[in-house]
């Protein structure tokens, strides 16, 4: 619970994910705008399971997963105002201050280095790919170089590879959710990481 906000957890009738950005977009908005909880309760309900599961992956720590949501959630309320729907969707937003909170935790757990390995970015899940060896990405990317990558991709490849790689999501379940092939789903996800690939060989 997050400023007297419950964690609800029916996901029933959850709008696909364009509908589902214009429509956090908005809610973002009001919160910066009028300092809105009930459009802040829309905002949390839809992204605190999901910023749970991410989170929980991460961590394999209960504890520090919810302390992490409810640290981005809290970030997300203080900071409505600096959201830009031009530079990114809001998942991505909320995702990307999710990432920097836990790697503020990690460097003062373990005194981490500022740069951090790709696999910290993109939790690469060998289970949803059917070569583990075909998407794992360069290390040593900075989270600005992934986002410029990342912002760079077609519309539809972006949505595969968030719901992948940000939201912990399986290759079936955006499937599902999109309401499109599962080999539909694997071709715009490999499609994506050997753009990223290649843009990394750019940037060196």
């Amino acid at each position: 619970m997050l400023v007297g906000i419950p964690l609800q957890s029916n996901n029933a009738n959850i709008p696909k994910p364009k509908e589902c950005a214009q429509e956090m977009s908005q809610f973002l908005v009001t919160v910066a705008d009028k300092r809105c909880k009930r459009s802040f309760a829309e905002i949390f309900n839809y992204f605190a399971p999901r910023l749970r599961s991410y989170c929980l992956k991460q961590t394999g720590n209960e504890a520090l997963a919810m302390e992490l949501v409810q640290d981005t959630m809290s970030n997300v309320w203080q900071k409505a105002h600096l959201f830009n729907a031009d530079k990114g969707s809001p998942s991505t937003w909320i995702f990307t201050i999710a990432r920097n909170l836990r790697f503020d935790m990690l460097r003062k757990q373990q005194n981490r280095k500022e740069d951090i390995c790709s696999d910290d970015l993109w939790p690469i899940l060998c289970e949803h790919t059917a070569d583990a060896n075909e998407v794992t990405l360069e290390e040593q990317m900075t989270l600005q170089q992934i986002n410029t990558m990342f912002e760079s991709l077609p519309e539809k490849q972006k949505v595969v590879i968030e719901a992948i790689y940000i939201q912990g999501k399986s290759q079936q379940e955006v499937a599902l959710e999109l309401d499109i092939p599962l080999g539909t789903v694997k071709s715009r996800t490999r499609l994506a990481l050997q753009r990223l690939k290649e843009l990394i060989k750019d940037d060196d």
